[in-house]
Parts: structure tokens; sequence; C-alpha cells
């Protein structure tokens, strides 16, 4: 597994998704407890809250669809958080692990190591042996 350097960007990337789920948190009626950001290539950010329901959607996938609505289609790194996450970090799924090597195969995921420290992996570390 190659591990990547949490940079300034990164730590940045943290807060926007924290900040998203901040102004959106709501653990009663729609269940939008957890953010993401998600820097692009050329350095554009999104971010975007999961919304529960009958099927319901990770933030991941909210925040995947709301840049390439914008357009984009070159992705750099992904984040995810909960409050009560250690860092305020959690990893995604396997159905976001899946989707994010089908749309980004080289995009980078925040998460948290086994000893609670940020670390910074390729999607195809996440998902070992993954059909594209």
């Amino acid at each position: 597994m190659t591990f990547y350097e949490i940079d300034k960007e990164d730590e940045e990337l943290i807060k926007i998704a924290l900040s998203k789920l901040e102004s959106n948190f709501d653990d009663k009626k729609y269940n939008h407890t957890v953010g993401a950001a998600i820097r692009c290539k050329n350095g554009n950010v999104y971010s975007g809250v999961n919304c529960d329901g009958i099927h319901g959607s990770c933030a991941e996938y909210i925040t995947m669809g709301i840049a390439i609505s914008a357009g984009e289609r070159e992705f750099d790194t992904i984040v995810a958080v909960h409050k009560d996450f250690p860092n305020k970090v959690i990893a995604p799924c396997g159905n976001c692990r899946q989707m994010l090597i089908e749309y980004c195969p080289d995009i980078k995921v925040i998460l948290n190591d086994y000893e609670n420290k940020l670390v910074k992996v390729g999607i195809k570390d996440l998902l070992p042996f993954a059909c594209l």
C-alpha cells in the first residue's frame, strides 16, 4: 500500500467537508450525518452531505454527482467526515469504493489507519483486484 503525505490542501479539504456537514447536520428527520469534499485535479473543490431515505445515498456519491454535474472529470482527492469518528474522518463504504474506482481509478482517499492516524491512499489500495 502506498501512502501519500497529508498536506495543507488535504487539511483544508477536511475542513470544507466538516463545514458542509455542520451547516446541514440533521440526525432526526433527514439523517444528514456524513459530509464529503472532493478536490479536482484543477483545484476546484465540491462538497455535499448524505441523503437518507428508502435507498439513501452516501455523501461521496452526492459530492461526486455535484462535481460531475459541474462538468468535472478529473479528480485528485476525496474525504468523508462524521462527527463521531476519530479525526472526524470516515472511510468510504464498499459501494462508494466501487463507484470511486469506476469514475476515478487514480483518486486518493483520506482516512484513518488502524492507529487512528490520518493517511491518504489510492482507491486501488482500498479495493484490490477490482474489475475496471
